[in-house]
């Protein structure tokens, strides 16, 4: 399973093991290093730059051969925290950072000056040739089949445009839960992929065994979009809780998000609220779940270390 990502983050499978937010941990990623793919962890799980910076060191510690670590990073105006989050990663060092929702192009200058590769996720072939003429080191296809924020085109459509019209690699990122779904990657022309939901019933996972539970009993049909978390589309299962509170935004957030001058606001307040809330499902045993997955959870069937994940992956 060589391929160009694994040259470039000299792993021994084309795989990243998706940054979750709230999820992913310096354990889950350590395992996966010595699985021999990629980690990668969201710098907002860390509330200080202390904590981000002693992360950082424990990784490093931890680093095996044949595996590799990153960090992803918000880069829009909403992530308060992103300078000095970039600023840590650069002064310590990782292999690579996945850039999402806005500009890389600090953070590529930043990077690559640190000799850190950057990878920034993209759901249009538009965007992915800016972050390419940005001189990013690979894109990553979002496409409609990913957990959480997720792009609008297939994987196979996203994955082939790409692939056809870029000279960096491609990652193909939603869809992915078992070795099949891998090959039809590459088939279409991806150089590896990222997978995030399969990890989420991992031992190693820090959240509750409930929501660990849930990847396990609910599937694909089960999971659906919702406004209520960020005010963007994102992708949650569909527990009763979930049902309850519906998935629309509501009449005044609706009518606030037409005020050009104050869409910016409601947005961070509702991503504030949102993400308490999703905060609380994962952390603690609650009646409100708000659990973020994507439909390859179809092929979660119970929790499992992350070697025996990566095993189910790759053979």
């Amino acid at each position: 399973m060589q391929t160009k990502l694994t040259q470039l983050l000299n792993i021994k499978y084309p795989i990243i093991q998706a940054p979750m937010f709230l999820v992913s941990n310096v354990a889950m990623v350590t395992e996966a290093m010595k699985g021999g793919i990629a980690g990668c962890i969201p710098a907002l799980n860390y509330r200080t730059l202390d904590e981000l910076r002693a992360v950082l060191k424990e990784l490093k510690a931890n680093k095996v051969e044949g595996g590799s670590f990153g960090f992803n990073l918000i880069v829009n105006k909403s992530n308060l925290k992103y300078k000095g989050q970039l600023e840590v990663i650069c002064e310590e060092g990782c292999d690579f950072i996945i850039t999402s929702l806005g500009s890389p192009e600090e953070t590529i200058r930043q990077a690559h000056k640190a000799g850190i590769k950057v990878f920034c996720d993209v759901t249009d072939l538009r965007f992915a040739q800016k972050v390419e003429q940005l001189g990013a080191d690979a894109a990553i296809a979002v496409n409609n089949e990913a957990g959480g924020h997720r792009g609008n085109l297939s994987p196979e459509e996203l994955t082939n445009q790409l692939s056809k019209a870029l000279s960096i690699p491609v990652i193909s990122a939603g869809g992915v839960g078992c070795k099949a779904d891998i090959d039809k990657m590459i088939n279409y022309g991806a150089e590896g992929v990222s997978v995030g939901s399969p990890f989420i019933a991992s031992i190693e996972a820090g959240v509750t065994d409930e929501y660990k539970q849930a990847c396990v009993d609910y599937g694909a049909k089960d999971i659906i979009m919702t406004q209520r978390i960020s005010g963007t589309p994102c992708t949650v299962i569909n527990t009763p809780y979930v049902q309850k509170i519906g998935t629309k935004e509501s009449w005044l957030e609706s009518v606030l998000n037409k005020n050009k001058s104050l869409k910016k606001w409601v947005k961070m307040i509702r991503f504030s609220i949102g993400m308490k809330a999703t905060e609380n499902a994962a952390k603690t045993a609650t009646y409100k779940t708000v659990w973020v997955a994507g439909p390859s959870i179809e092929h979660t069937k119970a929790i499992l270390p992350i070697k025996a994940i990566i095993d189910k992956l790759v053979s």
